[in-house]
């Protein structure tokens, strides 16, 4: 009786003192993509992307309610850095649906005309931002006056605060109703004083970056190896901590007596666990800052597997010549690294030739008839001025104006063989990192579907007669970008190359900027007028040596401009179904496109050549 007596007053007075509106909220997820248009339509940077921010405690005053509740603890504020614009997960704080839409919206224009960093405080810097937002965008004025107006009545008054508390709080309502009238935030005189009330139309302060401990020169970068759903991981302030020294992982280096709750860092000293804890998400959720240390250098069983899955040399693909030095992009110096990475062709091992496989025979039967239409050809041109015969159809005709009196000379009356030229060459650059051994429908995987799409393509291409050449690429670390050679443009699609299709296999990293720029200078070695550089790729660019986020996208970024400066033609087909949050920037909003359904990829992609060829 007592617990259910419990549970039902529990239910009743958290459903009691919310102050959000459940039945109101809006979602970050059904908005991202329009946000991250109207981030970059409002002068937003192209390179940042768009995600969820954490809850965070934020120690202001709460109703009475709230207090015997125990709720109203934490809130989820937007923030901007370097490589992300973080929004909260939902907002639901107004009772009127499309206001909070409109304060996502609100939050996306502030964060387009954050200033630069400066030593003003963060109430100047948000109110900064909204001048210059109403200002290069005068029809927001309304929508934030609406949003002000509502946010305001939902704060708590000042006149029930202490006089310190109360100082601030007047201070934001005049920041929020007339931008740039307050210089700075009152202080808190009292030492028991509690912080202000979140205010949900303004930007705060990104978490700075962890310093490193004593550990931090040891700090192993194969612990960066996984690559994340990066669209649907929050962000959390944390802290760098010394690992504790303990040789007696069994014995705790506490009184257990002292644990007073899970927000408070303990170090217990245990030993290294292979399993993942399934609660370690929960538990995160609910801490406001995460404590990490290094691993002093010691590798559990993962990582020396994960070397003893490194090919000998006598097993792995045979390389062709030393490797290749490439520069790389650095965003955050503005630079150019020259002679950064190493790129080091390969060619398949043990590849053995072979035929067409049975079930492609049929789909490349009709491919090549469909592009056989596309193959040089001579054809007689009508109606010319000069040509080896006449052309009886304008005999006709011009005899025909002559008695009208409506037509002199005899223009156009010939006609004139001409042989039509395609002058093409086409780079297919596919990616063969380990995402690509994910699974799809029908039990195959996704690198069953890049070869099947790569003969099947080279197969439509012979029947044309353009010049084509077949690559793959993954990498590990900046001294190892593998380029794998499948055929040149000076070979013919035969078994061999066949047998090399067939060979390729998934494994390490996407580092993809100098495996463009690579193709980009094989391009530049073919005499043909048009040059198209398609990739296929299956996610982000991504590195265990800190090349991902927007580093990786960035420097693939930077890798496409000097393609197109070269006179290439990039474009990429990708089956990651994020790609549209970060392909627009990368090679713009015409050279990409995402399917949705990867086992369509061998029979749409001689297609797309086509109409990329303008055929």
């Amino acid at each position: 009786m007592e617990e259910w007596v419990g549970d039902l007053w529990h239910r009743w007075i958290t459903k009691t003192a919310r102050r959000d509106h459940p039945e109101a909220a809006v979602r970050l997820a059904d908005m991202e993509k329009t946000l991250g248009v109207v981030f970059r339509a409002l002068g937003g940077d192209a390179g940042l992307r768009v995600a969820a921010a954490s809850d965070q405690h934020h120690g202001a005053r709460r109703r009475l309610l709230e207090r015997i509740a125990g709720t109203g603890l934490r809130s989820a504020h937007a923030a901007l850095d370097m490589e992300t614009l973080r929004l909260p997960p939902s907002i639901a704080y107004f009772a009127d649906r499309s206001l909070n839409r409109d304060l996502y919206l609100w939050l996306t224009a502030v964060a387009a005309h954050e200033p630069p960093p400066s030593a003003h405080e963060w109430i100047v810097r948000n109110q900064q931002a909204t001048i210059s937002a109403l200002h290069r965008f005068p029809g927001l004025k309304a929508r934030y006056d609406r949003l002000v107006a509502a946010a305001i009545a939902e704060r708590i008054a000042p006149e029930t605060m202490p006089e310190d508390e109360a100082a601030q709080e007047r201070a934001v309502r005049a920041a929020l109703t007339a931008p740039g009238t307050v210089p700075r935030l009152p202080t808190l005189s009292r030492p028991k004083a509690k912080a202000l009330q979140p205010v949900p139309l303004w930007l705060y302060p990104a978490p700075t970056a962890l310093p490193r401990g004593r550990g931090g020169a040891n700090q192993n970068p194969e612990s960066a190896g996984a690559k994340q759903e990066e669209a649907e991981r929050k962000q959390y302030q944390a802290e760098r901590v010394d690992m504790p020294e303990n040789e007696s992982p069994m014995i705790l280096m506490f009184r257990a007596e002292s644990i007073l709750s899970w927000a408070e860092f303990v170090r217990v000293n245990r030993d290294t666990d292979e399993d993942e804890n399934p609660d370690a998400g929960a538990a995160a959720e609910s801490l406001d800052k995460l404590s990490l240390a290094d691993d002093d250098g010691q590798r559990v069983a993962s990582k020396v597997r994960f070397d003893l899955d490194l090919p000998a040399a006598a097993e792995d693909d045979i390389p062709l010549g030393p490797g290749i030095p490439l520069p790389e992009w650095d965003y955050r110096k503005h630079e150019l690294k020259p002679d950064y990475c190493r790129l080091q062709p390969l060619l398949a091992r043990g590849a053995e030739p072979m035929p067409l496989p049975e079930r492609l025979r049929r789909p490349a039967r009709k491919l090549r008839s469909q592009f056989a239409a596309l193959a040089p050809a001579r054809r007689w041109l009508k109606a010319q001025p000069d040509g080896t015969e006449l052309d009886i159809d304008a005999c006709v005709r011009i005899h025909t104006d002559r008695l009208a009196g409506q037509h002199f000379g005899n223009a156009g009356a010939y006609l004139a063989m001409n042989q039509r030229e395609r002058d093409l060459a086409c780079l297919v650059l596919a990616d063969l990192s380990l995402s690509t051994d994910a699974g799809i429908a029908d039990e195959h995987r996704v690198i069953d579907v890049i070869r099947d799409s790569l003969m099947l393509f080279g197969e439509a291409l012979g029947a044309t007669g353009d010049a084509f050449a077949l690559y793959g690429f993954s990498s590990l670390k900046r001294s190892l970008v593998r380029f794998h050679e499948i055929k040149t443009f000076a070979d013919p699609l035969d078994a061999a190359a066949r047998g090399r299709i067939a060979a390729i296999k998934p494994g390490y990293y996407t580092r993809i900027g100098a495996a463009i720029r690579h193709a980009t200078t094989l391009l530049n070695k073919q005499p043909a007028a048009m040059r198209l550089l398609l990739i296929l790729s299956d996610g982000k660019p991504h590195d265990i040596d800190l090349y991902e986020g927007r580093y990786g996208i960035e420097d693939t970024r930077m890798s496409v401009i000097d393609a197109r400066k070269a006179g290439i033609k990039p474009f990429c087909v990708t089956i990651d179904r994020e790609g549209a949050s970060y392909l627009p920037h990368v090679f713009g909003p015409g050279g990409f496109t995402v399917l949705r359904k990867p086992e369509e990829l061998p029979t749409k992609l001689p297609l797309l050549y086509a109409q990329l060829t303008g055929h």
